[in-house]
């Protein structure tokens, strides 16, 4: 069965599961915590909690999941999930890549601070992402000026595929305009994303109109063993289809804007 707890910070839900969980359970309590943010306005910010209590998942409560997480992921502020469970903490790691907002996984020890960091998370994001697997690309939506802990989360969900992947193929930055960053920490956090992943990446797509293309050499001197290329931003599948494909000969690489 699944649970609400109460013991919580007001902007955080709790949700405990406690030995077999159905689809019936997700019904109960998943769909009317979703249902209220909508009507609330709000977005969610889930503390998932999985114990020594906790048995098993009926294959009904995987459909359900799948369900509300393809319906709810855009309301999805930040996820921590809280468990000890090997196979549970492997499975969020994989499903991190597909989900637009920060996801981290805590010992059931370390409860107290996962409650903290979602508590603490910044309303709204300025960056959402998703990693696509079977193309091996990271896409980035720029939309509000840029947060450290926008890094922090990509740098998340790049650092769990690279555990078990060699590189990255490719990096699709989308911004219709570019917002700069919220302050000196949101500064700090893209240099540091930059330092730490930049030999791992193997192709740079920006996807954004041609008054940002002053951009691309700026990409290109930072991914410097990346090869680096614009699109214009309703170009998007195209830049994500360049950003997968095999490296580009000498003659059609560099940091120009796309033919297109």
């Amino acid at each position: 069965m699944l649970e609400r707890a109460q013991d919580a910070p007001s902007n955080v839900d709790v949700v405990k599961a406690v030995g077999t969980v159905s689809g019936d359970d997700y019904k109960a309590v998943i769909e009317p915590l979703v249902e209220d943010a909508r009507r609330e306005g709000r977005r969610i910010r889930l503390l998932w909690e999985c114990g020594p209590e906790f048995r098993s998942f009926t294959p009904a409560a995987g459909w359900e999941d799948l369900k509300v997480g393809l319906g709810a992921m855009r309301l999805f502020e930040g996820c921590a999930v809280v468990t000890d469970i090997r196979w549970m903490r492997e499975w969020t790691r994989l499903a991190s890549f597909l989900i637009p907002c920060p996801v981290r996984v805590f010992d059931v020890d370390d409860r107290a601070e996962a409650l903290d960091w979602l508590a603490s998370l910044p309303e709204g994001p300025g960056v959402s992402h998703r990693l696509l697997p079977e193309s091996e690309v990271l896409v980035v939506d720029v939309e509000l000026p840029l947060r450290a802990q926008d890094f922090d989360a990509l740098a998340q969900t790049v650092d769990n595929w690279l555990d078990t992947h060699d590189a990255l193929a490719g990096v699709v930055v989308h911004a219709r305009d570019f917002p700069g960053w919220e302050n000196i920490a949101g500064l700090l956090g893209h240099v540091r994303f930059v330092r730490d992943h930049h030999r791992k990446v193997r192709k740079v797509a920006l996807a954004a109109d041609a008054k940002l293309a002053a951009l691309v050499p700026h990409f290109a001197n930072h991914f410097v063993r990346a090869e680096v290329r614009q699109f214009p931003y309703a170009g998007l599948d195209e830049a994500v289809a360049w950003a997968a494909g095999p490296p580009s000969t000498r003659s059609d690489s560099g940091s120009g804007p796309s033919a297109s």
